[in-house]
């Protein structure tokens, strides 16, 4: 400005950067009020009456608003190289202001967009198997590492470019700083590119005390909610080095397995008899059955002449067989009782402990407390029904019992005396 030099010559210099300085501030401040009451109020006044999610994951994480700001430390940083001149002591200071304000508001709309990003892909079924938390996380973590590289080379006035070959000497240190994010995120990916596991999965582990739902996959650690309430935090990598129970195929197949013995008392297995016979014909779960096996081992018996009088003679029904149909037939018309999944019922092999006899079926639920119900309602008619069958449930003696076989015996022992 000529009449500046004119009229004040040794302000002259000062006078300008001051007018300068305020012309930076008058425009800075009107671009913040255009953007920011006027052009991001009106979107975000039209974004509350969208039902679209990407819109409204946006400004939740404030993604226009930080862009908004980076866009202005722009503006300053041009500003500064018009209005001021080269030989200026501010303009470097300017510059190096607005370009750590450019960088760290970068910084931070890459966050905002990444959770922005992880928001859309919760609302989507089809995203939720893969561990996008961990990943964006491991970007978070990479592009903070850079742009701190990009600060400091500001600072200091030297390319980025020594810093990273200064940073090659300090890889082993790295690696061992940042082991477990390496790690994580190896893992991480390993987890999505097999589906082996995905927030919502019912995960058992029992080396970490876990047993529940998976809440979070992380870059470090994955969260459990045990059924109990509680939260147990397991390292990400570990779900690749340990092994691990993911109950997601037995939820998505419609039916959860029983699986459970019921242990008789070998004593108590016999041959049937006639009357026998006459009165569990009358279980309509047990007349067909008995009908069938009767002609089938009356047919072999006089196919096989034998003296029948002998027990070791000939075929003859047993009262622990015709359980075992009934319990087939029984699990075969349970309206809970899954028919298209594996059903039978098994011996296995008898011990001390009595003869077991196992339950093996799936429900149609994998509900667990409708689950639950439905097995215990099963075995309580099992239990219930045995005296039918005349057969016992294997029992170890307790101190009662114990105590009634003395109580008897104190008897005998007097008369003996």
């Amino acid at each position: 400005m000529p009449w500046l030099n004119h009229y004040v010559p040794q302000f002259a210099q000062l006078a300008y950067t001051g007018i300068a300085l305020a012309l930076i501030v008058i425009i800075s401040l009107g671009i913040h009020f255009v953007l920011h009451r006027v052009v991001l109020r009106w979107v975000e006044g039209r974004t509350r009456g969208t039902q679209r999610i990407w819109r409204q994951a946006f400004f939740e994480r404030k993604l226009f608003g930080r862009l908004a700001l980076t866009l202005q430390g722009i503006i300053i940083y041009i500003q500064a190289g018009l209005w001021l001149a080269d030989d200026t002591l501010l303009l470097p200071a300017i510059q190096m202001a607005a370009n750590m304000w450019i960088l760290l508001y970068s910084l931070l709309s890459l966050y905002s967009l990444l959770d922005a990003l992880l928001d859309i892909s919760r609302q989507r079924p089809a995203m939720r198997a893969f561990p996008l938390r961990g990943i964006f996380q491991s970007v978070k973590l990479m592009a903070s590492i850079f742009i701190g590289l990009l600060i400091v080379s500001t600072l200091i006035g030297k390319s980025p470019v020594i810093l990273l070959s200064g940073l090659g000497a300090m890889t082993a240190v790295l690696m061992l700083v940042f082991k477990d994010p390496i790690l994580g995120l190896v893992a991480g990916i390993q987890l999505s590119a097999n589906d082996m596991l995905a927030v919502g999965d019912w995960l058992e582990m029992g080396r970490y005390g876990a047993d529940g739902e998976v809440i979070d996959i992380g870059l470090t650690t994955v969260k459990v909610q045990n059924w109990d309430h509680t939260i147990t935090t397991i390292p990400t990598y570990a779900l690749i080095s340990d092994s691990f129970k993911n109950w997601r195929g037995m939820s998505e197949s419609g039916g959860r397995r029983i699986k459970r013995s019921i242990r008789l008392d070998a004593d108590s297995v016999r041959f049937l008899h006639e009357d026998d016979i006459h009165r569990l014909q009358k279980s309509r779960l047990l007349d067909g059955y008995l009908n069938e096996k009767i002609q089938e081992i009356n047919r072999y018996n006089r196919e096989t002449p034998a003296d029948m009088s002998s027990l070791v003679n000939g075929r003859r029904l047993t009262n622990l067989g015709t359980f075992r149909a009934y319990l087939a037939a029984l699990l075969r018309q349970h309206p809970h009782i899954h028919q298209r999944m594996t059903l039978m019922v098994r011996q296995l092999e008898a011990s001390s402990e009595g003869i077991p006899i196992e339950i093996y079926a799936f429900t149609n639920t994998t509900r667990w407390v409708e689950y639950e119900g439905i097995q215990s309602d099963i075995f309580d008619h099992i239990f219930a029904v045995l005296p039918e069958f005349d057969l016992r449930v294997h029992q170890t003696p307790t101190g009662f019992d114990m105590r009634m076989l003395a109580g008897k015996s104190e008897p005998a022992l007097k008369k003996a005396v």
